[in-house]
């Protein structure tokens, strides 16, 4: 064979599908070795002269497996693919003419439009994601179809990628716009570890895949340091793409098998005692070689040294005084967005603090930087940890796109290791006028020290990457991830005068606007037509929302 395609695989409801795309997409002589570790492939895999199938009792790990595949392979190249993508047609062929003996080579990576959910009696159709339990436009809470689509989000698409300072994989996409970026051939400092491609004989001088991380995790900087460390190189082939099916919703649409937060931390910990520390044995450069190649890198300072065997690394100074991190997916109608903004800039004229907005569309908006996301849990948790690095004050107030906010909020300036939530806050329903008050500790509310949240963002992203959210685990920091890996408290705070959540039929969570609605009831529950400092409800949402029609 050329080419021996690798996947390892446990749990895995699309093995069957990925296979059958690549058999589709083929051109050269091409094999699929697939691993079922622990479980068999469900549904079946048909008997194929040209997949081979390993199953284990007993899973050993995505590292094992891939090692195991790749000793199997009598192939000239290899890649490693996760078991739910799709493929360019003749990806096969085209990787192979651009690759050298030394190479590592990344397809362009898209997103992957799995599949649809149907209602089976309106035929409204909801994009992947956890089972339904009941349809948005009927009152159906039964009957739906998992449509499949297998075709690439062309919106969304990943070129480049590198890692920071604790080694975590990093989206890159600013990366793009530099000259040495330009070309169907590109270096790319890292990659995301769901697919690439190198000669199987350059896979075994560089180790195969170190099982000393653990079964899972750190795959693509793995791969990423090896290759360019060793005096090889990685890059982008643009020519060809594959698309990758994230998993980030939780429920049965999240991880398919349990990950101990421990073996996760233990496989980031011996990365970076690998790289950083400088101790892996077959390394011709070290990581300050791979850092001035693609300097600048954020979170890199340019002129790393090196002392002690450990990279020293001087930290972003932070000046006095707070930023607002304001974050969107351009969800709301426009009135409702526009209301918040200048509710923000009427209160930005008393502090004059700076706006750094982080949205999927532009917006004129402080400094507005804009991402090309999918509106999910994981995205917004990305454009905050985008706005916190981007800031270069030494605290940050947090602000959502359908909150009105009253200037006293921002008097308040908080100490070291916390977070900080003003629990002044109504919910005004905007179609109804119904205003609601109880305590809570909200995002969208809070202020902490810009290093601290940066830390917990960065703890976040990382787990939910790979191992989707659920509503469990919270969202207001320092929640969101296992109680073992959470860091700073939470404490609270009253302003003068509240700021007012707009409820609305496009809110990211539940419009909860009655008692009847909530599990554990609020005790400090209210209701009322007015709201202290800003008047009667009807008043506010004719002058702040109709107003902005």
């Amino acid at each position: 064979m050329d080419l021996s395609v690798l996947i390892p695989a446990r749990n895995e409801m699309f093995l069957k599908k990925t296979i059958e795309n690549i058999l589709e997409n083929i051109e050269g002589d091409t094999e699929v070795i697939a691993v079922c570790d622990g479980q068999w492939a469900d549904p079946e895999i048909p008997d194929h002269p040209r997949v081979t199938l390993i199953y284990h009792n007993e899973p050993s790990g995505q590292r094992a497996a891939t090692n195991e595949a790749a000793r199997i392979s009598r192939a000239k190249y290899i890649m490693k693919v996760d078991a739910h993508c799709a493929f360019d047609q003749g990806f096969d062929v085209k990787l192979m003419a651009d690759c050298e003996p030394d190479w590592t080579v990344i397809p362009r990576m898209y997103n992957l439009h799995a599949f649809d959910w149907v209602c089976d009696k309106c035929g409204d159709r909801r994009y992947q994601s956890p089972t339904p339990t009941s349809c948005k436009k009927c009152d159906n809470t039964e009957h739906f179809t998992r449509d499949i689509i297998w075709k690439p989000r062309l919106s969304r698409r990943t070129d480049f990628a590198r890692f920071d300072k604790e080694m975590h994989f990093q989206y890159w996409g600013g990366y793009e716009k530099r000259p040495e970026a330009v070309g169907d051939i590109s270096d790319v400092m890292c990659h995301v570890g769901a697919g690439w491609f190198m000669p199987r004989a350059r896979y075994w001088e560089l180790g195969g895949m170190d099982e000393e991380h653990g079964s899972w995790g750190q795959m693509g900087v793995e791969v990423s340091c090896k290759s360019w460390l060793s005096g090889g190189r990685q890059v982008v082939n643009k020519k060809t793409w594959f698309a990758h099916m994230f998993r980030t919703q939780g429920g049965d649409f999240g991880f398919p098998y349990p990950q101990s937060g421990r073996q996760v931390e233990h496989a980031r910990r011996y990365s970076r005692k690998l790289w950083v520390k400088g101790e892996w044995p077959s390394a011709k450069r070290d990581l300050n070689w791979l850092l001035e190649k693609f300097s600048p890198v954020p979170d890199w300072p340019e002129g790393e040294s090196k002392k002690d065997n450990s990279i020293v690394v001087a930290s972003k100074e932070s000046k006095p005084g707070a930023t607002l991190v304001y974050y969107s997916d351009n969800h709301p109608d426009a009135n409702i967005l526009d209301a918040c903004k200048n509710s923000v800039l009427k209160c930005m004229e008393q502090y004059g603090y700076p706006i750094i907005s982080v949205t999927h569309k532009p917006v004129d908006f402080g400094q507005n930087i804009v991402v090309d996301f999918e509106r999910s849990v994981l995205s917004m948790y990305k454009q905050i940890l985008i706005g916190l690095e981007t800031a270069e004050t030494e605290y940050i107030f947090q602000i959502e796109h359908d909150l009105l906010y009253h200037p006293s909020h921002f008097s308040y300036i908080p100490e070291n290791g916390s977070y900080y939530f003003d629990r002044n806050l109504w919910r005004l329903d905007v179609d109804t006028g119904k205003a609601v008050f109880y305590q809570a500790d909200v995002p969208s509310m809070m202020c902490a020290k810009r290093s601290l949240l940066i830390e917990h963002y960065k703890l976040k992203v990382d787990y939910i990457t790979e191992h989707g959210h659920t509503s469990s685990l919270g969202f207001s920091p320092p929640k969101g991830i296992p109680k073992e890996m959470r860091i700073g408290k939470a404490k609270t705070y009253v302003s003068e005068y509240p700021c007012i959540d707009l409820r609305h039929d496009k809110t990211f969570t539940r419009r909860r606007m009655s008692l009847e609605q909530f599990r554990n009831k609020p005790q400090d529950w209210k209701e009322a037509d007015v709201i202290p400092g800003w008047g009667q409800t009807k008043d506010i949402v004719r002058q702040y929302i109709q107003s902005n029609v």
